[in-house]
């Protein structure tokens, strides 16, 4: 599941900067970040994959491993909900907290980082569980992409004569484990929050 691991990483890294571009002061940047959101979130994963594998790879980067491409694939595609639910978590700090900040001098990079931010984790933390659980799930469609995961561990053992139901009851139990996984990690991170309340 080392896909899953690094493209939760680049989807992180990339929906909150999308959601500070989304929420920014400069025109140019909101539509960027806007239309990010729009082109991700409407395109169908498995399109994207396409994209990734076939045409990057000839145009742009070529000789790029699969997994790494897989990688970029999953993790733009899951940035696009991942800013949705930060921007979300932003819009439920109150006004007058980043107005204050900037009356004091603070630019609006060290608003959002210093003051917005940490107010809105605690509303983000449960849809982000949710999105990060569907990034599981939706790492299958690597292993038809020649990316090794846990679907295409399941492959790779009907390829070698094991028998087929065995091996997708194992496949189904690796994906139930990890995302129970996924969900207590958020439910611990959640009721910490609320401690810090």
């Amino acid at each position: 599941m080392s896909i899953t691991a690094v493209s939760s990483v680049i989807a992180l890294v990339l929906g909150v900067l999308v959601a500070g571009l989304r929420v920014s002061p400069v025109p140019p940047l909101r539509i960027f970040g806007t239309a990010w959101v729009t082109l991700l979130r409407n395109t169908p994963l498995t399109l994207l994959f396409l994209v990734s594998f076939f045409v990057v790879p000839e145009i742009f980067f070529p000789g790029m491993s699969p997994f790494l491409l897989g990688s970029l694939a999953l993790g733009f595609y899951t940035s696009s909900f991942v800013c949705e639910a930060v921007r979300s978590g932003i819009n439920t700090v109150p006004l007058g907290q980043a107005e204050a900040a900037r009356s004091i001098g603070m630019t609006f990079s060290q608003t959002l980082r210093i003051v917005v931010l940490p107010q809105a984790t605690r509303t983000v933390i449960p849809p982000l569980s949710s999105i990060f659980i569907a990034l599981t799930k939706n790492s299958a469609i690597a292993g038809a992409f020649s990316v090794t995961e846990l679907f295409g561990w399941q492959k790779l053992m009907s390829d070698r004569g094991y028998a087929i139901a065995p091996v997708f009851i194992w496949v189904a139990l690796g994906y139930l484990v990890v995302t129970f996984a996924i969900s207590g990690l958020f439910w611990l991170v959640e009721r910490r929050m609320e401690v810090a309340r």
